[in-house]
C-alpha cells in the first residue's frame, strides 16, 4: 500500500499518466503488443538504433504509428548509437521525417544530435547516457530533455531521491535482459572484437565463458559464465516504482521473438491495471484488451528471474552455468529406462523443449517426441536422471497459442438516442469525452411492436464489428418509436464510428519539444566514457564548460588500462568472497579474467561504492 508519510513526490499521482512501454523488433510485433495493452511501444528506425537487427522502414513505422494513435498509443523511436560526423546530416533527415510521420518522441545517446536542426519533436534520454546521478538527471531535464530513462541498476531510494528533485518524466526498465555493465560503459565487445555496443554491434560477451584467477595465478573459477545475469523481473514492484516516482514502466527484448512480447505486455497490462484502478490512477492510453490467454512470464523465454538492485540486494543475481531460457520448472525425475523417463506429475506435450543441469551442473536441453500419461520420450536421454529436476523452455502449446491468438482491443463508447421535432439524434461518445452526433428525418413509420423496435435498436447500435471501438452502452430515449430497417441502423452506427474516428485523429495531441538550453555540465572533465565520437558533440559538451581529454573509444588505436566495464554485479559478491560475507577466505588480487581467447582482463573492486570493474589489460 501506499505509505501515508511518504514525501509528497514531484508527480501528483491523480494527474499522471502511467505508461506500459513496451518493445517491438517488426510492425507485427508492434501491433500485437498494442492489442496486448501496450501504453506506448519503442521500434527502431531503419538506422542508428542500439539493436542494429531490429531496424524498420518509414513505411512500417507509419503504419504502426497510424494504429497507434488510434489508441493514444506513443511511438518512441530509438536513434540511440553515437555517431560518426558523415552520419549526422543522415540522421538530421531521419528525424524530420519521423516528426512528420508524428512519431512521439526519439530515444538518443549522442549529445551531437541536439547541435543539428531538429524538428519540435520529444527528446527522450537513453540509458546509455548514464543517467547514474541525480546532478547529470538533473542537467539533462534543464537542457530540455522530456523524459530520462533511469539505469537498471539504481535503487527504490535512489529512484525516490531524483523523483523528488526533478520534474522530468523518469522511465525505469522492469524487465527483460540485465546487461552487466551500467548501459554505455561497457566497451567489452569492442575491446575482443571491435563491436561496439554504443554502436548497435554488441556482440553480448557477459554471455560467454571465462575463467578467474587470482593475481597470482590461483585459478577461482573455470570455464563458466561468469559475467552472465539473470533477467528482470519486477512485476511485484510495480506499486512501489509508481509511489517512488517512476510513470513509463518499460519491457526489454526488442530481438525477442512475438511470443515474449505478447505474453509479457499482457501480464504486466493486468498487473498495472489492478495497482491503477485500486488507487483510482489514469493510464496514458484508451482502450481495453481482451486477451483469451492466461499470461505467464514462465512460459517464454527466461534465463531465471532477479529483481537485481531494486532493494539495494545482491543475492543470487547471476547464472554462471547457463546463458540461455531456463523456462519454468516441470518437476523432478522420477525414474529413467532406456529411451524415456517419467514425471509425478506430467504437464509437458509433444513438441516440447527441456532443460535440466547435468552432472556438471551445466545447462543441456533436448525436445520432447511424445508423452504417454507420466512418462516422457525425449529425443535424447542422455545427462536424463533420477532427481533432476526438469524445465521446460519451449512450450510448444503455448507458443502455437500466441501465434495465432486474435487479441481484440477496443475502445469504450456510449451511443444515446434523442428526438426532436422533427428528427432523431444519434450521439456517441468516447472515453475522452469526444462526441460527433448525426440527425435523420423522422419520415418513418411508427413500430408496431415498440419493445421489439428498440431492442433491434439496441442490438445493432451494440454491435462494433471490426472497428476498434466498443459500444459499452445505449440509452434511447424515444417519445415515437420508429420502425428503422436493421441496414439503416448499421448504415448509422458506420457513419458514428467514422467520425469519432476523424474527430479522435484531429485531436491526438503529441508533445512538442522545448527549446534547447546551454546549461553547465555536472562534471568539468570529459573521458572517453561520456563516448563523444562527432565533431557536434564536442562543441555541446565545450559549450558547456567542459575540457575534452579523450574522445569516444571507437576512436582510440590502443585502449590497454582502460575500465572496460563498471559493474553494480560482484563476482565476489556472488561467489561467496565479498569481506562482507567471508572475511577470511581471500585472493591476491586484482584479480585475472580470463576469455576463450585466453585474453586476460584485469578485475578490480571498489568496495566502498560496491562495484566491479574490469579494466584492459598490457
Amino acid at each position: 500500500m501506499f505509505l501515508k508519510s511518504d514525501r509528497v513526490l514531484k508527480t501528483n499521482l491523480k494527474t499522471a499518466h502511467f505508461e506500459l512501454l513496451a518493445p517491438a523488433n517488426n510492425k507485427n510485433t508492434a501491433i500485437k503488443a498494442i492489442k496486448a495493452g501496450a501504453d506506448a511501444v519503442y521500434i527502431g528506425a531503419p538506422k542508428y538504433g542500439a539493436r542494429i537487427q531490429a531496424g524498420n522502414s518509414i513505411e512500417d513505422i507509419i503504419d504502426v504509428i497510424e494504429f497507434a494513435h488510434k489508441y493514444r498509443v506513443k511511438i518512441y523511436i530509438t536513434l540511440n548509437t553515437i555517431l560518426k560526423d558523415n552520419e549526422l546530416p543522415d540522421v538530421e533527415k531521419l528525424i524530420w521525417k519521423l516528426y512528420r510521420i508524428n512519431a512521439d518522441g526519439i530515444i538518443i545517446q549522442d549529445m551531437g544530435i541536439l547541435k543539428l536542426n531538429l524538428p519540435p519533436i520529444a527528446l527522450i534520454a537513453s540509458t546509455q547516457c548514464n543517467n547514474n546521478t541525480l546532478e547529470k538527471i538533473k542537467f539533462l531535464e534543464e537542457t530540455g530533455f522530456k523524459r530520462v530513462i533511469l539505469p537498471r541498476e539504481m535503487s527504490l531510494n535512489e529512484i525516490k531521491n531524483i523523483s523528488s528533485n526533478t520534474k522530468i518524466e523518469l522511465e525505469s526498465f522492469v524487465h527483460g535482459a540485465l546487461c552487466m555493465s551500467y548501459s554505455g560503459q561497457c566497451y567489452l565487445s569492442y575491446a575482443i572484437g571491435k563491436r561496439s555496443a554504443n554502436r548497435g554491434e554488441c556482440a553480448q560477451p557477459c554471455r560467454k565463458k571465462y575463467s578467474l584467477k587470482s593475481f597470482d595465478g590461483k585459478y577461482i573459477i573455470k570455464d563458466k559464465h561468469i559475467l552472465s545475469l539473470k533477467d528482470l523481473n519486477l512485476s511485484d514492484k510495480l506499486e512501489e516504482l509508481i509511489q517512488s516516482g517512476i510513470t513509463s514502466f518499460k519491457i526489454e527484448g526488442r530481438l525477442k521473438n512475438e511470443a515474449y512480447v505478447i505474453n509479457t505486455t499482457a501480464y504486466y497490462r493486468q498487473a498495472l491495471d489492478k495497482i491503477l484502478n485500486n488507487y483510482n490512477l489514469k493510464r496514458s492510453s484508451d482502450g481495453v484488451s481482451y486477451i483469451d490467454f492466461e499470461p505467464d512470464l514462465n512460459k517464454t523465454f527466461n534465463r531465471g528471474f532477479t529483481q537485481f538492485y531494486i532493494n539495494a540486494s545482491k543475492k543470487d543475481i547471476s547464472t554462471m552455468n547457463y546463458t540461455s531460457s531456463l523456462g519454468e520448472y516441470i518437476g523432478v525425475v522420477d525414474f529413467v529406462k532406456k529411451n524415456y523417463f517419467s514425471l509425478k506429475k506430467n504437464i509437458l506435450n509433444n513438441g516440447d523443449g527441456i532443460c535440466f543441469f547435468n552432472e556438471n551442473n551445466e545447462l543441456q536441453g533436448t525436445n520432447i517426441n511424445k508423452t504417454e500419461g507420466n512418462i516422457v520420450f525425449p529425443a535424447c536421454i542422455k545427462g536424463i536422471k533420477q532427481g533432476v529436476k526438469i524445465y521446460r523452455n519451449y512450450n510448444k502449446e503455448f507458443d502455437d497459442l500466441l501465434s495465432t491468438i486474435d487479441i481484440k482491443r477496443k475502445i469504450p463508447v456510449k451511443i444515446k438516442v434523442r428526438e426532436l421535432e422533427n428528427d432523431y439524434i444519434f450521439f456517441i461518445t468516447d472515453e475522452e469525452n469526444n462526441t460527433v452526433c448525426k440527425m435523420i428525418n423522422k419520415n418513418f413509420e411508427k413500430a408496431i411492436n415498440t419493445k421489439k423496435a428498440v431492442n433491434i435498436l439496441e442490438v445493432q447500435l451494440s454491435k462494433s464489428g471490426d472497428t476498434e471501438f466498443k459500444v459499452v452502452k445505449t440509452d434511447i430515449k424515444l417519445k415515437t418509436i420508429p420502425f428503422i430497417k436493421v441496414s439503416k441502423i448499421n448504415e448509422i452506427r458506420r457513419e458514428l464510428t467514422n467520425k469519432l474516428n476523424k474527430i479522435r485523429k484531429k485531436n491526438y495531441k503529441s508533445f512538442f519539444q522545448k527549446p534547447i538550453k546551454r546549461v553547465q555540465y555536472p562534471e568539468k572533465f570529459i573521458t572517453y566514457k561520456s563516448n563523444i565520437y562527432n565533431q557536434k558533440a564536442m562543441e555541446f559538451y565545450k559549450e558547456r564548460g567542459c575540457l575534452i581529454e579523450e574522445t569516444a573509444i571507437e576512436n582510440q588505436t590502443f585502449i590497454q588500462e582502460k575500465e572496460l566495464a563498471v559493474s553494480k554485479y560482484c563476482i565476489k559478491n556472488q561467489l561467496g568472497l565479498c569481506p562482507k560475507q567471508n572475511p577470511i577466505k581471500k585472493f591476491s588480487e586484482p584479480y585475472i579474467l580470463i576469455d576463450e581467447f585466453n585474453k586476460e582482463y584485469l578485475v578490480e573492486f571498489d568496495c566502498k561504492e560496491c562495484v566491479m570493474k574490469i579494466r584492459s589489460k598490457n
